[in-house]
């Protein structure tokens, strides 16, 4: 038996190149199950894919209230793309509340798909209606189909031995059917999940598969759809793809890492919202010589890290912000007792506790300054989720050669949205490996390697390389316990130049546009999608922009400056209060321009396009 999509008329199909779809409802709806199921399905067809999961804040939100909202929007097409999209074009909306604080998403003429059975009286209060927006008119603006999905579904699966509260669990599998008929999607990969996931639980799997396949037929039978739509797949480089999100590309980068180190790799980590995943991840890479430690706090989770470096393994941790406060001071140990060591930062909107689950690029002056004393380190910031993977080995790689802690800026955008990932010909992956120091004549603790300033990498236990290790300064060369003020002085000076002249040893900073011009719009980190879409739209125009994005934060890339000077304006778009906007006019003295949002949210395209506009228009 197949469930592909029949052949139908050609007047029936219209061919679109790219959708945007968010799915919304009660965090117990599965909106995010149901959001995964679609981009696997689009990324098997073959479409360039990018995502973006809204997760609730509150663990246990009241059901149907505006807090416990669960969102994931898509964005699949038939050519290169960068973001998940400024706006759905349909919205799938399951109970009142998610209507309430999506809809002014969606712009006139947009598809709203609900589920009517959910706008009951009780649920219409929770979301703060007066009156039921599917009759009172509001909604006259969008082309809204009103569904009794509950009860379609219930139907479905009539004659199960299953508690209502258990059939009403899977009516998000009806509506991911109706979209998989209404965007010509093969169900296949769903059912063959749904055999994995519950083999186990027969009428589990076959409940789901029911209100699956039931969803599909009444898009194909109803006559409230007039056409259907078909997103060709896209021409991407040749090679194997898979979906990936960016915490799952950051920990497969870190096992990479530690392979073509060949030492193993430990990670100590507290758990935190949104870094937790790479905790799960590593968890199950037991057989790659991969050591998890959950940790009772920050303080000891990156404590065994630094223990792991000491002992010649490879030290990782991870935390958000607030976890990033805690363990400052032992960064600030590592810095001293220059160990490799990779803390990767998975920020979240704060201050304090913040939005947990929301995105934001608030901790880059918390990890360039936040220890006491001068101590710097090189700080990497990936831009997409993809790039999580390459980011990884190469925190891992300047860590190692340069004998330093490297924080890895990554964010909750990255590290939940996702987009397809060509997998790497492990040939093709460099070694970053370096040798313990076993030579006895030569030791000296705090001896430096004359290009990197590395100092020797002496493992416990080898005879003769004893050494003091810890938070006291060093003496030069020797290592010992030093209160010397020139001694101090000096030691500060070699820390700074190791980061510095890893500027030598880094690309230089690339510009996608003309190399000189009226405006550089400048990012990092997850802003990437917005401000390249933005720059490309631009172009089209023929406007005189170009852009610009930084990947190695300390040390800037060695051709920063002139790049910068290059341009009669800098637009500098942060998620952020103008973090790097503040450490790039310090450092160049250049009077860049910040744009700066901290919603929780992402740019739109959109908000980069018109103010690069507006900056481009002024006399």
């Amino acid at each position: 038996m197949t469930t592909e999509t029949p052949a139908r008329h050609e007047d029936q199909v219209q061919e679109l190149e790219r959708v945007t779809i968010r799915f919304a409802g009660d965090s117990g709806d599965g909106m995010q199950l149901t959001g995964t199921q679609f981009t696997r399905t689009a990324a098997v067809f073959g479409n360039d894919i990018s995502t973006l999961p809204d997760y609730p804040a509150e663990i246990r939100a009241p059901a149907g209230s505006l807090p416990g909202v669960s969102g994931f929007q898509l964005s699949f097409s038939s050519s290169e793309i960068h973001t998940p999209g400024d706006q759905p074009d349909v919205l799938v909306a399951m109970n009142p509340a998610a209507l309430k604080t999506n809809i002014m998403d969606l712009p006139a003429g947009g598809a709203l798909i609900v589920n009517e059975d959910a706008f009951n009286q009780q649920n219409l209060k929770k979301a703060g209606y007066a009156s039921n927006p599917l009759t009172d008119g509001s909604l006259k603006s969008y082309t809204v189909f009103s569904i009794p999905i509950s009860a379609l579904n219930a139907r479905a699966l009539d004659g199960l031995d299953m508690t209502s509260k258990q059939v009403d669990l899977t009516k998000n599998f009806f509506a991911l059917g109706i979209m998989f008929w209404l965007y010509e999607r093969s169900m296949d990969p769903t059912l063959r999940w749904i055999d994995e996931k519950f083999g186990a639980k027969p009428i589990v799997a076959e409940a789901n598969r029911r209100a699956l396949k039931a969803g599909y037929a009444f898009g194909e039978t109803t006559e409230i759809f007039h056409t259907h739509y078909r997103v060709p797949s896209a021409h991407l480089p040749a090679g194997k793809y898979r979906n990936i999100t960016g915490n799952e590309a950051a920990a497969l980068g870190c096992v990479a890492a530690s392979k073509l180190a060949k030492r193993d790799l430990f990670y100590g980590s507290y758990p935190i919202t949104p870094a937790s995943d790479i905790l799960h991840q590593l968890s199950t890479y037991k057989n790659f010589g991969v050591r998890t430690f959950q940790a009772e706090d920050e303080i000891a989770a990156i404590g065994a890290a630094i223990g792991a470096s000491y002992g010649g393994a490879m030290g990782l941790t991870a935390s958000s912000g607030p976890g990033i406060a805690l363990k400052l001071e032992a960064m600030g140990l590592a810095v001293m007792v220059e160990l490799p060591l990779v803390i990767i930062d998975v920020q979240r909107a704060g201050p304090s506790t913040g939005m947990p689950t929301k995105t934001e690029q608030a901790d880059l002056l918390q990890v360039m300054f936040g220890r006491n004393g001068d101590s710097p380190l090189p700080v990497v910031a990936p831009a997409t989720p993809a790039e999580c993977f390459d980011y990884a080995i190469e925190a891992w790689r300047i860590a190692l050669k340069y004998m330093t802690p490297v924080v890895y800026l990554s964010d909750a955008f990255l590290a939940s949205g996702s987009e397809p990932w060509r997998i790497p010909d492990v040939a093709d992956l460099p070694s970053i490996g370096v040798e313990n120091h076993t030579d006895r004549a030569s030791f000296q603790p705090y001896a430096r390697d004359p290009q990197t300033f590395a100092r020797p990498w002496a493992v416990p236990g080898t005879p003769g390389l004893e050494h003091r290790i810890g938070g006291l300064e060093k003496a030069d060369i020797t290592g010992n316990v030093s209160y010397d003020p020139e001694n101090h002085h000096r030691m500060q000076l070699l820390r700074r130049e190791k980061v510095a002249r890893i500027a030598n040893d880094i690309p230089e900073l690339q510009v996608a546009g003309p190399a000189t011009g009226e405006l550089l719009i400048l990012g990092w980190g997850s802003t990437y999608g917005a401000i390249r879409s933005a720059v490309e739209r631009l172009q089209a125009q023929g406007r005189s922009v170009a852009h610009a994005h930084l990947r190695h934060i300390n040390p800037f890339p060695r051709n920063t400056e002139a790049v910068l000077r290059s341009y009669r304006q800098v637009l500098i778009p942060e998620v952020n209060l103008g973090q790097l906007l503040m450490l790039i006019r310090a450092r160049y003295l250049i009077d860049a321009i910040g744009l700066d949002k901290v919603r929780g949210k992402p740019f739109r395209i959109a908000e980069i396009e018109q103010t690069a506009l507006d900056l481009l228009d002024r006399k």
